[in-house]
């Protein structure tokens, strides 16, 4: 049997390179993608494929491809989608364009890079794409509305997929952790920086009194799951013979999900105003 091989973005750090590490020892050829040319003679050292993949450059998206399918000899059994970032900001401070740019590299993005590898794989006959989404796809929460809003059209574009794929033999799966220990938080700080000028805010109070903090030092929230978490539900995505369209992380992602089921709207937006 050939070996199977596998795209991942997003794998300088946490999740992908988990996923990158876990699915090599696994026996997958796997090619490791990175944002960051820098990352990748780290990569490399560990015996990784590395191409730099930006999903807000669509060079780099057709560019990266082209080296995997040169390697495999144009075949792609599976793609990970997983690399993205948050601005961290009441939605009212979040400019245009950082809105455009976040939607660029958490959605439209992974949206060119799947349209690029589905014709190898209908190719083929077939193959599976995941989509690595968050407990914040199906439940939004405040001060992270620009990323709840890739993630909550993530999520309806992985849906549809997976109903247009099915007579090409494309599987399509989506995770949804909660809290991971990655390095989400530095990305976040990263891109707040960026583009939220919170002196000028409405809320520049909220912002000296917690907000801040909040995104400096972090909350008590409670405990956090290791990257591998992630990886076991991803390796059922890709191997076993029906993969399920949605994998849960972590206890909150479940506890959500039930809460959000059973609760009326506006009970569960009092819920969430307290976290």
């Amino acid at each position: 049997m050939a070996q199977r091989s596998i795209l991942i973005t997003g794998c300088s750090s946490g999740i992908g390179r988990d996923a990158a590490r876990t699915l090599r020892d696994r026996g997958w050829q796997v090619f490791a993608s990175v944002r960051n040319p820098d990352h990748v003679a780290a990569l490399k050292a560990e015996g990784l494929t590395a191409p730099v993949l930006d999903h807000a450059d669509p060079d780099t998206i057709r560019s990266a491809l082209a080296q995997v399918l040169d390697a495999t000899g144009g075949r792609l059994d599976a793609l990970f989608n997983n690399g993205a970032y948050a601005i961290p900001a009441p939605l009212e401070d979040v400019p245009r364009e950082a809105m455009r740019a976040i939607f660029e590299a958490n959605l439209i993005g992974w949206h060119d890079l799947t349209r690029e590898v589905i014709p190898v794989m209908r190719a083929q006959g077939g193959g599976r794409i995941v989509m690595n989404s968050s407990v914040l796809g199906f439940v939004g929460m405040r001060w992270r509305g620009a990323y709840v809003a890739t993630k909550f059209a993530l999520e309806g574009l992985a849906d549809v997929l997976r109903m247009e794929m099915a007579d090409a033999g494309i599987q399509i799966s989506v995770i949804e952790p909660g809290p991971i220990d990655t390095a989400f938080r530095k990305n976040a700080i990263r891109e707040f920086e960026r583009w939220i000028d919170w002196e000028a805010s409405a809320r520049a109070g909220e912002y000296r009194e917690s907000l801040l903090s909040q995104l400096y030092e972090g909350s008590a929230g409670g405990p956090q799951w290791p990257a591998s978490a992630v990886t076991a539900k991803l390796i059922h995505a890709l191997e076993a013979r029906r993969p399920r369209p949605r994998y849960r992380v972590t206890t909150p992602t479940h506890a959500m999900e039930v809460l959000r089921r059973l609760l009326p709207t506006r009970t569960l937006d009092r819920l969430l105003r307290r976290l």
